[in-house]
């Protein structure tokens, strides 16, 4: 234990320094917030759906919900009931026990919906493909509007993926 204190004594504290705040960060957010209000009509509500991932792909999406990418602060939520969610997030490949879920939860989505496949597994099968026990890619099951390859793809490309979506799409709200 004394050995532990001398240590620290020695050591001193260490941190960084704070960030300084950044106003052109401000700008930036406020127009992606304008963005999606303009596409959208309100906060994106987005419905995520694993039909059949490792997981992978779960962590980096959950990690867009801390407070270095807070993408609550953007006006983009998740739901959890497909009849109010503006955007299903698709990972992994569509198993064949999770096909029927899948097309029920999109039909459930109300229009205009978008859809997103994320990783490599849900744009193309990944290592996983098409077999006995699973459909392959998202799109084999119900419309993709955009894929977010990757094997996770990063939480910057999921965000990314995600205002391309919002803003590629011709489905707008009146």
């Amino acid at each position: 234990m004394y050995q532990i204190i001398k240590q620290i004594l020695r050591t001193g504290i260490k941190t960084e320094t704070p960030p300084q705040p950044d106003d052109a960060l401000r700008v930036e957010v406020q127009n992606l917030q304008e963005q999606i209000l303009r596409h959208v009509g309100s906060a994106l509500a987005i419905r995520h759906v694993d039909a059949g991932s490792c997981n992978g792909c779960e962590l980096e999406i959950h990690a867009l919900n801390n407070a270095y990418y807070n993408i609550e602060g953007l006006g983009i939520h998740f739901v959890a009931s497909p009849r109010h969610a503006d955007m299903l997030l698709v990972t992994g490949p569509v198993s064949r026990h999770m096909e029927i879920a899948l097309k029920r939860t999109y039909d459930a989505t109300p229009e205009p919906k978008l859809v997103v496949a994320v990783g490599d597994c849900g744009c193309d099968g990944g290592l996983f493909g098409e077999s006995y026990a699973s459909c392959g890619k998202i799109s084999n099951v119900i419309p993709v509007d955009v894929a977010i390859p990757g094997c996770p793809p990063t939480p910057t490309a999921l965000l990314q993926g995600i205002l391309t979506a919002v803003t590629s799409s011709k489905k707008t709200r009146p």
